[in-house]
C-alpha cells in the first residue's frame, strides 16, 4: 500500500473556486494555504489563462496559452494572502474578477525563498527561488545567458520530473521538460505548453550536446524561449511525492473503457499532453462542476477557451488513481502515448496512524 508523509495533501495544492464581484477589492479566502503559485482561468468567458507567483511578484501576469511577454496589471492579482489571495477590477480589466462570471483557481505552495548565482556555461546571472522540498515544488527566477550548458539550481534536493520554462521578456514558446517526453541526449524531447503540437527533439532547449537534470540543477540550451541572453524567465520544477504528486506515462486503448492510471492517491487535479500526436493540455479537478463521476468539465492550458462541458474527457477519480471514460484521441487514442501531471486529494493511505484509507467519488 501506498504510505505517504503528506497527511493533508491540501496545504501544498488546492483548486479554489469563487466568482467574480467587479470590486475594487475582492479577496478569495477559503484557498487553504498562502499560495506561491496561483493559475486562474475564467469558466465562463474566452479569457487568457493567467498565471501569477510570488517569486516574480504580484501584479505580474504571464499566459499559459500565448508566447506574450509578462505583463504588470495590479488590476488583477494584487496580493496573495494566508487564506488566499486578492483581486482587484478596474475599468476593463476584469477578466480575473468579472462580476457573476465563474472562475477557477489552482494554487500551489513553496515558501522558503533565497536567491544565488547561476552555474556552467557561460556567465553565471543572479536568480531567486522559492521552494517546499515537502511537497516537491520550486519556483525560479533566473536570468539568462545565451550560453548552452548554462544550469539553473533548483533547491528540490531530488531530481525534478518535470519543468515549466517561460521566457518573461521575449515571446517565444512556453517549454516543458517531463521526464517521460525525454528519449535520449540526441533527442531530449520537449513540449509547448502554448501548442497542441507532438513532442519536439530540440536539442537546443535543455542542452545543445549532452542534457543535465540531476537533484541539484538542470540545464539549458541555447533556446530563446529558455536561456536569452540577459532576459528574466521562470521556471517551475516539480518532484514526485509519494501520496501528493505524480508526473507519468501511459498509452491510450481507443475505448470507452479506458486505461487506468495508477497515482497511489486520490486525484483532486489531473492534466495531461499526448506525446506522439496533436493533442489538448486537457486539464481537470475535483471541484467542477460537482461531487460525482464521471467528471466531464475540462480546460484547454493551450487555449483561452472557456470551460468545455461535453464528454470529450470523461474520467472516473478514483481512490488510488483515475480512469479514462471515453475513446476521445486527446487523451484515449488507441496506441498513442500520454504523459501526465496529478495532484492528490488525499493519500490512498497516509503515514501511519495519521490518516484514514481514500475514497472513490
Amino acid at each position: 500500500m501506498a504510505y505517504s508523509s503528506i497527511v493533508k495533501p491540501s496545504v501544498y495544492f488546492n483548486t479554489r473556486l469563487y466568482t467574480g464581484n467587479g470590486s475594487t477589492q475582492h479577496s478569495i479566502t477559503g484557498v487553504g494555504l498562502q499560495p506561491d503559485l496561483t493559475w486562474i482561468k475564467s469558466r465562463s468567458d474566452n479569457y487568457n489563462h493567467f498565471l501569477f507567483d510570488a517569486v516574480r511578484g504580484v501584479g505580474k501576469q504571464i499566459y499559459s496559452n500565448a508566447t506574450s511577454v509578462e505583463a504588470t496589471n495590479m488590476n488583477n492579482l494584487y496580493a496573495f494572502n494566508a487564506d488566499g489571495f486578492s483581486l482587484a477590477q478596474s475599468g476593463n480589466d476584469d477578466v480575473t474578477n468579472k462580476n457573476n462570471s465563474n472562475f477557477v483557481s489552482w494554487n500551489w505552495k513553496a515558501g522558503t525563498t533565497g536567491s544565488g548565482t547561476t552555474t556552467g556555461s557561460g556567465t553565471g546571472k543572479a536568480y531567486t527561488y522559492s521552494v517546499n522540498t515537502t511537497a516537491g515544488f520550486s519556483i525560479i527566477g533566473y536570468k539568462g545567458n545565451g550560453t548552452a550548458g548554462h544550469t539553473i539550481p533548483h533547491h528540490l534536493g531530488v531530481t525534478p520530473d518535470t519543468i515549466i520554462v517561460k521566457n518573461r521578456d521575449y515571446a517565444r514558446n512556453w517549454s516543458v521538460y517531463h521526464k517521460n517526453a525525454f528519449t535520449s541526449q540526441a533527442a531530449p524531447g520537449v513540449l509547448y505548453l502554448n501548442t497542441t503540437a507532438a513532442k519536439a527533439n530540440d536539442t537546443n532547449v535543455w542542452g545543445n550536446s549532452s542534457v543535465t537534470i540531476n537533484s541539484t540543477v538542470f540545464s539549458l540550451g541555447d533556446y530563446e524561449g529558455t536561456n536569452r541572453n540577459d532576459d528574466d524567465l521562470v521556471a517551475y520544477c516539480f518532484a514526485e511525492k509519494k501520496g501528493y504528486s505524480k508526473f507519468g506515462i501511459y498509452t491510450g486503448n481507443g475505448n470507452a473503457d479506458g486505461p487506468f492510471v495508477y497515482t497511489g492517491f486520490k486525484p483532486a487535479f489531473v492534466m495531461t499532453k499526448r506525446t506522439d500526436g496533436t493533442s489538448d493540455w486537457a486539464m481537470m479537478d475535483n471541484k467542477r462542476p460537482n461531487e460525482f463521476n464521471v467528471v466531464q468539465n475540462y480546460f484547454k492550458a493551450q487555449s483561452s477557451d472557456a470551460e468545455q462541458t461535453d464528454d470529450s474527457f470523461n474520467i472516473d477519480i478514483l481512490s488510488n488513481g483515475w480512469k479514462a471514460r471515453y475513446n476521445n484521441g486527446n487523451y484515449n487514442a488507441d496506441g498513442g502515448s500520454y504523459v501526465y501531471w496529478a495532484f492528490a486529494e488525499e493519500p490512498l493511505v497516509a503515514n501511519v496512524g495519521a490518516g484514514v484509507p481514500a475514497t472513490a467519488r
